[in-house]
């Protein structure tokens, strides 16, 4: 009799099952993530076509934002150095006051660009602004 040493099979994984197993995880996280995004901003826009309120938000300290068909801005009447949003979140700091609960008027020109309006909604979120309002004009009959 032959008594030498026995050969042990090799170990190996088998990878097919494996695989399967990870895309059947990445099919359910694929199908069961939602791509919701949720406003941060809460804007009250007026009606173009409405009667115009007179006093509204002259209880707080209101703010008024007039943004130029080139994208420059100015508040209260104040031209800003540039418009970064950090040079408008100083302005509406400065002139909002400590408790930050004031009321913003956005004036934008018909031209101006898309950037530059939701630059300006970013700067008042980031400052604390609590209402945004955006001014418009009663279309001509």
């Amino acid at each position: 009799m032959k008594f030498g040493p026995r050969r042990r099979p090799e170990a190996s994984i088998e990878l097919t099952p494996l695989i399967d197993v990870v895309f059947l995880l990445l099919i359910f996280f694929m199908v069961s993530t939602s791509f919701v995004r949720e406003a941060r901003i809460a804007v009250n826009l007026p009606e173009a076509a409405g009667d115009p309120l007179d006093g509204e938000g002259e209880g707080d300290a209101a703010l008024a934002l007039a943004i130029d068909a080139a994208g420059r801005y100015a508040v209260n009447g104040r031209a800003l150095a540039d418009g970064e949003v950090a040079t408008l979140i100083g302005a509406f700091e400065s002139l909002a006051g400590p408790d930050g609960g004031s009321h913003l008027l956005i004036a934008a020109d018909a031209n101006a660009t898309h950037r530059a309006v939701v630059r300006a909604m970013d700067a008042a979120r980031r400052a604390g602004i609590a209402s945004i309002d955006i001014a418009t004009r009663t279309p001509e009959r």
